[in-house]
């Protein structure tokens, strides 16, 4: 190896270890009296849809966030614009966190550029279609890999920093399949119907050292993730399955978990969000 790739090599890791100073952004005027100033969040899913809206939401009430994602697209660059035209840090993390060390990685890396993470969201997922007997294994492997083990990972390098301060939240993203059951998308409906129940356990375990999780239940809300619905689908949502009769943005849910997040009594919840949706039963 030659002594310019060594110093290279050198130079790029020392980077790396380096956190991102606050003074490389916009003014954090009047960040004090923010509701997350000088919190730092950790969204996985957060180059897109909802987890970009949350990203952006807990930027706007104080928090340094980190952003993950598989790749530094369009939507993330916009994503990281936002946060920073806000006066918080971003950092973007590429990885796919249904692999278990690349979830640890996420947290470990916000905590060495930003700071250890008060915030976890975990909004990484997408569809999973097909029935039971259409399914692969390694679809159905691969959906609880996204949406719930990557959880048992980022919440085991989270939590131990959380129970040191004495505080953290921790948001999980569910869905209305994961409340009311369809004819299709079993290992979907498998995977969000384990998150209500993971947050009650986390929540009661962790309750004493002021670590509040809850869980939200969005239902038809307007993202890449329904982009390919028929137009026929989305009529009969419109006219016979949802009560108010139309879907919801991204910006809603993050509304809702920017609420989850600050509000300091509530814990072990699952909210729906999806107008009236999984209120009915016929």
């Amino acid at each position: 190896m030659t002594r310019r790739r060594i110093k290279f090599l050198r130079f790029f890791s020392a980077k790396m270890k380096t956190p991102i100073p606050r003074t490389a952004f916009t003014n954090r005027q009047g960040a004090k009296g923010k509701l997350l100033s000088a919190s730092v969040g950790l969204v996985t899913g957060g180059t897109k849809g909802i987890g970009a809206a949350t990203a952006i939401a807990l930027a706007a009430e104080g928090a340094d966030v980190a952003i993950v994602g598989r790749r530094l697209d369009a939507g993330a660059k916009e994503t990281r614009q936002r946060i920073e035209a806000l006066g918080s840090r971003c950092l973007f993390i590429r990885a796919d966190v249904g692999v278990g060390l690349e979830a640890t990685r996420c947290v470990e890396e916000t905590a060495r550029k930003l700071g250890p993470v008060d915030v976890l969201v975990h909004a990484a997922g997408g569809p999973v279609n097909g029935g039971l007997l259409e399914l692969t294994p390694e679809a159905w492997q691969s959906a609880f890999d996204v949406h719930v083990h990557a959880i048992f990972h980022l919440c085991r390098a989270a939590i131990p920093a959380m129970k040191q301060k004495k505080r953290g939240v921790i948001i999980l993203i569910s869905s209305a399949a994961g409340i009311r059951g369809i004819k299709t998308n079993v290992a979907y409906q498998a995977v969000k119907g384990t998150l209500p129940q993971l947050a009650r356990a986390l929540a009661f375990e962790f309750a004493n050292d002021n670590i509040r999780v809850n869980c939200v239940a969005p239902g038809v809300i307007r993202t890449a993730f329904h982009a390919a619905m028929p137009a026929q689908v989305k009529q009969n949502n419109l006219e016979n399955r949802i009560p108010l009769h139309r879907e919801g943005t991204p910006e809603q849910v993050a509304s809702l978990i920017r609420e989850l997040v600050t509000n300091d009594y509530i814990t072990g919840e699952t909210v729906s969000v999806d107008g009236g949706l999984t209120m009915r039963i016929c």
